[in-house]
């Protein structure tokens, strides 16, 4: 039996925490838990967890510092949650790195919902649905979809999974213009996100590859977005 993956639930609230770890566990997780930032950053440096579920508003240091710090080193998925339906949380959240965003009061379901969903994108497609080709290129992009890996020329530009399958759609049809839709679809599966969290993903991913010196998406007004290679 393949080992449960496990998600650290980072929340000063007990009640919360036991919730949501209650949710998680019948949901086939592990679960850990930290009560503020810093004992989320202590925990991640004992035992990598497979995703993080992090609160923004925290004590001793909040959700957005703690993201942060565990971007300088790893990149993996975090589901943000939030007290305040506060679009500029969101937007800040997810241009920090993070894959998912919820607002409170949510519901436990639709949160291990987007959990697996954020993991889906983390995995490796089954054998059968990987392309014959594991390494894709346009140009100076190159992308390798089995180790999630991509470079613009010979400079490798670490981007999160979301972020990842984003512009691995936009690769896979050079030319096609995806509408914001069909990026939601394509990029979270059956979860409901807004267009603003569509956009910030773009905008992120358009920050990392110009540090590299890169172009990669383009914006069709009206539209969508390309791939900005011909």
């Amino acid at each position: 039996m393949a080992e449960r993956p496990t998600v650290l639930v980072v929340d000063d609230d007990p009640h919360l925490r036991e919730i949501v770890r209650f949710a998680l566990e019948q949901g086939g997780f592990r679960v850990d838990e930290a009560p503020d930032g810093r004992a989320a950053l202590a925990q991640v440096d004992r035992a990598l967890p497979a995703l993080i579920v992090l609160d923004i508003m925290m004590p001793e240091l909040d959700g957005l510092a703690v993201c942060r710090e565990v971007r300088r080193k790893h990149e993996l998925p975090i589901v943000f949650l939030s007290s305040r339906d506060d679009e500029v949380d969101r937007i800040l959240g997810l241009e920090l790195g993070g894959d998912d965003y919820l607002t409170k009061p949510f519901s436990p379901r639709e949160l291990v919902a987007r959990v697996k969903a954020v993991l889906r994108r983390a995995r490796p497609a089954p054998e059968a649905e990987v392309p014959p080709a594991r390494m894709q290129s346009r140009g100076p992009l190159r992308m390798d979809a089995e180790r999630w890996r991509a470079w613009w020329r010979d400079t490798e530009v670490v981007l999160t999974v979301t972020e990842f399958q984003l512009l691995a759609t936009l690769l896979r049809v050079p030319g096609k213009v995806f509408t914001r839709d069909e990026l939601m679809n394509r990029v979270y599966d059956d979860v409901v996100v807004s267009d603003r969290t569509i956009d910030s993903h773009v905008r992120r991913v358009r920050q990392k590859f110009a540090s590299a010196g890169g172009d990669v998406i383009e914006t069709v007004h009206g539209l969508g977005y390309r791939l900005a290679l011909p």
